[in-house]
């Protein structure tokens, strides 16, 4: 195509954008009510993992015997920040998991925890497969919403300029 017909398409598609009427929006009717969209309960999607997803109780159980679990958090650091974790926790993203193996503990069962444990389950179903002890896979939202304890992360300091 020339330059010569590239700048009069150009031309014509500009003169039909600006024939187009612009669309207004709609009032609404006087003394009516503004309809604000109120937030939808989280739905899960369906548990694809062969990890058990845990519930507060089952956690809580486990928490209970801390020398022989590890918790295993598998998200990144800002969902630490936003979300907080559980009081004591090892952080290595689920991405990095298969290059971590060698520094997590064969001799401990294994809590692994995201926001909503799907993650978590991916993390579970890996480390299952290398012969890990995994207990089950963790929500931190679900277990905060069914009334568990969640520690809030603080963001690292900032690097000092050099």
């Amino acid at each position: 195509m020339s330059t010569r017909s590239v700048l009069s398409f150009m031309s014509i598609t500009a003169a039909l954008a600006l024939s187009v009427p612009v669309a207004q929006a709609q009032e609404a009717a006087p003394g009516a009510e503004p309809t604000a969209s109120a937030p939808q309960p989280y739905v899960a999607p369906p548990w694809t993992y062969k990890t058990r997803q845990l519930s507060r109780n089952d956690v809580d159980k486990l928490l209970s015997n801390p020398k022989k679990l590890l918790v295993l958090d598998v998200r990144r650091p800002d969902e630490l920040v936003k979300y907080g974790s559980l009081a004591v926790y090892l952080n290595v993203q689920l991405k990095d998991l298969p290059y971590a193996l060698d520094y997590i503990p064969r001799d401990r069962q294994i809590i692994t925890v995201s926001n909503r444990a799907h993650r978590a389950g991916a993390a579970g179903d890996l480390l299952a497969s290398k012969g890990y002890k995994v207990a089950g896979a963790l929500g931190s939202e679900d277990y905060r919403e069914a009334g568990g304890s969640i520690q809030k992360v603080l963001p690292p300091p900032p690097k000092p300029a050099q």
